[in-house]
């Protein structure tokens, strides 16, 4: 996606060899506007699909969720981080390792909101080590719903995330997949949109 590529290039800012920080436009602070044509990308890449929930996790896939189920028409069912005393007793669980927090945690969706009719696209800001992505279909199993695919607005190409999703032959869809960062410069994959 040009235009999601040419804002990285603007904006992004490399921290070592493995972070991009984004947080001007997609993590932190939302630049609507493409927030609305990332939406309308997806749709266009899943439309097809039969899609009638998108799942995310907390917090960064919100906003990119919640404008993408415009598009769709379905609503947005998002994996809790915290345990919280509104959250229904009865929910689905995974494990997940967070590469930037260095920690594993539990997310968890109430059993009330995905269940075995359901055809989830499952939607995120970044694609590293695939262990959100991996926690989330975790948890559409134990729901018995059905993975249709998955929608990433950047993937770490250089890390194996992308690949372990693309074995298990999951349709993957990454907007901007990064070769690499050199000298604080970013490349990207240059791959045909679907």
């Amino acid at each position: 996606m040009k235009l999601l590529k040419e804002k990285i290039l603007k904006e992004g800012i490399v921290v070592g060899s493995e972070i991009l920080k984004v947080d001007s436009f997609l993590n932190h602070q939302i630049d609507i506007s493409l927030m609305q044509e990332i939406g309308k990308e997806f749709y266009r890449r899943f439309k097809d699909c039969g899609i009638n929930k998108i799942l995310t996790i907390e917090a960064s896939g919100i906003g990119i969720a919640s404008i993408a189920a415009i598009y769709f028409d379905v609503p947005v069912v998002f994996a809790k981080k915290a345990k919280s005393k509104n959250l229904d007793a009865e929910t689905y669980k995974s494990s997940v390792y967070s590469f930037t927090k260095q920690a594993h945690y539990d997310v968890q969706v109430s059993k009330r909101y995905l269940n075995p009719e359901d055809r989830i696209l499952i939607l995120d800001d970044f694609l590293a080590n695939a262990q959100a992505a991996l926690g989330l279909i975790d948890i559409i199993n134990q729901s018995g719903a059905t993975l249709e695919g998955i929608g990433i607005v950047i993937e770490k190409g250089f890390q194996d995330g992308g690949q372990i999703l693309r074995e298990m032959d999951i349709k993957l869809e990454s907007l901007a997949i990064v070769n690499r960062f050199e000298d604080g410069k970013i490349t990207f994959i240059e791959h045909s949109e679907a």
